[in-house]
Order: structure tokens, then C-alpha cells, then sequence
């Protein structure tokens, strides 16, 4: 069972936190650096459990069996290490400017940024992901890019913020403890107006305002790097908007049948009481043209999709008001713009 909400911050679960180490003390006993193990947790391939005030925390028994591994410490360390456009070129012996073409069409996907003194973004990428794609696709190294994937950049189409987002998310969707913070984790990437338009209940939106999991790492970059980080924690395609409209529709369904949104009177049970709801935004109902034509762009080299919304078995389906599409409208709608 999660804990409940207290001063507003999310549920913690503390089933797990006994008997695990701090992130700090775990990457000193794996031999890593904190942003290495940081990377590893993102990739999966470090399990945490909730800890006190929400941090995460690495079980001991996960600790022994990485370093029980074959290899270890420095397969462990090949698994969790990212580089940079310029290195990972080298990586794969080819030019800075083609590898970040590649980027861009979605034959590999970031897992980090940072903003640098110059104030550019700097996109890091899996060492072992790259040297699969290598070994997958060893026709796009050489010779000229692929039609399609010409197409692509032509148009301008770039996808690194997208599957840096659908990364994110599928990291925050594993660490949640139950259905509303998955729902919240859906709602994350959503701009006000598509989430209205999803939640219609102003206190089921302030439930998952709470609930609300940053993209961003704990200790965020300097102020100055706010305009050029912002933009990238929203989704901004038709496709993946859509794509989030879905999963959060579902994800509320099996959030309903757990429990309701707490509502004000309800503090003595949930911890504190919901705050006034907003007003829902007026305007921009996220199905401009396009919308569904934009799906269309199916599989791609290398490309990461985010992982496909589970319905739970035995959920009964919640129609929302008239004229506003339900979740499985939402399905049928990206089947249709998928085949076409």
C-alpha cells in the first residue's frame, strides 16, 4: 500500500525501502558513479523501490545480484554508459552530422540531456544501444540515407525529445504503486487542455496534479536553462499526444475501480484536503488536422515506441460526455491512423 498524501507530495511506499541502500551508497558498492547508476535505474537495468520523502533506494539483494554477475564490474559499467553526439559517432565510425541525423528519424533514442555553458542541449545516448543498432543496421552507417528516412528530415520531423519523453515515462510507469500514480505519470506529458479534455473532473485532475511526477532529475539545471528544458517535458505530436490521451484514459479506468478522488471533507482518510478545482481551459481540443494522419508513421529503424497501455482484464468501459471520445474511441481512432 502506498502511504498517504501529506503536504501534497506523492504517496510513498515503503514496503521495499527496508533493507536498501541510498542511491549514493549503492553506486559506491557497484563501483559507479552517481549519474551511471542514475542512467541504470532509467534503463532498467537497476531495480529501486520507494524510500522515505519518494527517493528512490536500491534493494540490497539487487545490489549482490549485480555484483554477483559475470563480468562485473565492467559489463555492468559498458550496460550504463551514455555519450554524446560527437563520441557516439566515433562509436559507430561515422560522421557528428549523420549521426544526428539518424537521431533525429528515431533509429536510436536519447535516455539524458543536460544543458551545457553555451547553453545548447546535449543529448546522451546508451553505449550498448548503439553498438546494437551498429550490428543491426550496418546499411545507414555507409552509403546515402534511406528515401523515407530523407523524407523525414526534409519535413523536419525530429524525434529525440519524443522518445527521451516515452523513456521517461515508461521509467515513472514501472516505479508507480498503484493505478492513479500511472495515471499520473500519463497526465505528465498532457498540456492543460488535453487533460481536461480527458479528466473532466476538476477533483480527479487536482488528484493527479499531486500525484504529479517530475521528468526532470531531483536537482534540476540552473534557471538560465529553463526556456530550452521546458518545451521538452510536454508531448507536442499529434500521434503522441494521442498516444497519451489513451494510456491515461485506461490507466483511469482501473484508478476508479480502486479507489475515488479524494474530495474536501475526505482529509481524515486521505491525508489532506484537496485543494479547489481550477477551472477547466478554455479553447484547443487537440484534434487539429493531422491529428490522426500523423500516426501513420509507423515502425522505423531502431525507433522506440512507447509500450502499449494494458487494459486490465474485467475493467468496465467509461463513457465520457457527449461529443468527447471514450478510450476505446481513442483505440479505434490510432488502429485506423496506424494502417492506413
Amino acid at each position: 500500500m502506498a502511504a498517504q498524501v501529506r503536504d501534497g507530495r506523492r504517496p510513498v511506499g515503503r514496503s521495499g525501502a527496508q533493507g536498501a541502500l541510498a542511491l549514493r551508497g549503492a553506486a559506491a558498492r557497484l563501483g559507479l558513479k552517481p549519474g551511471e547508476l542514475e542512467l541504470g535505474v532509467r534503463l532498467g537495468e537497476v531495480r529501486t523501490v520507494a524510500g522515505p520523502e519518494g527517493r528512490r533506494r536500491v534493494p540490497v539483494a539487487e545490489v549482490e545480484r549485480l555484483r554477483s554477475a559475470e563480468g562485473f564490474p565492467d559489463t555492468l559499467r559498458e550496460r550504463v554508459r551514455s555519450v554524446a553526439a560527437t563520441e557516439g559517432a566515433a562509436l559507430l565510425g561515422i560522421g557528428p552530422a549523420r549521426f544526428t541525423r539518424l537521431a533525429k528519424v528515431g533509429c536510436f533514442s536519447p535516455v539524458m540531456f543536460y544543458v551545457n555553458r553555451y547553453r545548447a542541449l546535449v543529448w546522451l545516448y546508451p553505449v550498448a544501444e548503439l553498438r546494437k543498432f551498429a550490428e543491426r543496421e550496418p546499411a545507414l552507417l555507409t552509403g546515402s540515407t534511406p528515401q523515407g528516412l530523407r523524407k523525414m528530415l526534409d519535413a523536419g520531423e525530429d524525434w529525440r525529445a519524443r522518445n527521451w519523453r516515452s523513456r521517461r515515462v515508461a521509467q515513472l510507469a514501472r516505479e508507480a504503486e498503484n493505478a492513479w500514480e500511472r495515471a499520473a505519470v500519463a497526465a505528465a506529458v498532457l498540456g492543460p487542455d488535453q487533460l481536461a479534455e480527458v479528466v473532466d473532473d476538476p477533483y480527479e485532475r487536482a488528484h493527479l496534479r499531486r500525484l504529479r511526477a517530475s521528468l526532470l532529475p531531483a536537482k534540476g539545471g540552473p534557471p538560465s536553462s529553463r526556456p530550452l528544458v521546458e518545451p521538452l517535458l510536454t508531448a507536442d505530436d499529434p500521434d503522441e499526444i494521442l498516444w497519451h490521451r489513451i494510456s491515461l484514459a485506461l490507466c483511469l479506468d482501473e484508478a476508479r475501480a480502486e479507489s475515488p478522488a479524494p474530495r474536501p471533507g475526505e482529509a481524515g482518510r486521505r491525508g489532506r484536503v484537496p485543494p479547489s478545482p481550477e477551472p477547466a481551459p478554455a479553447g484547443g481540443d487537440g484534434h487539429g488536422p493531422g491529428a490522426e494522419s500523423a500516426a501513420g508513421a509507423a515502425v522505423r529503424p531502431g525507433r522506440a515506441r512507447p509500450s502499449a497501455p494494458v487494459r486490465p482484464a474485467g475493467r468496465t468501459e467509461r463513457s465520457g460526455p457527449p461529443g468527447r471520445p471514450g478510450p476505446r474511441e481513442l483505440w479505434r481512432r490510432l488502429h485506423r491512423s496506424r494502417s492506413r
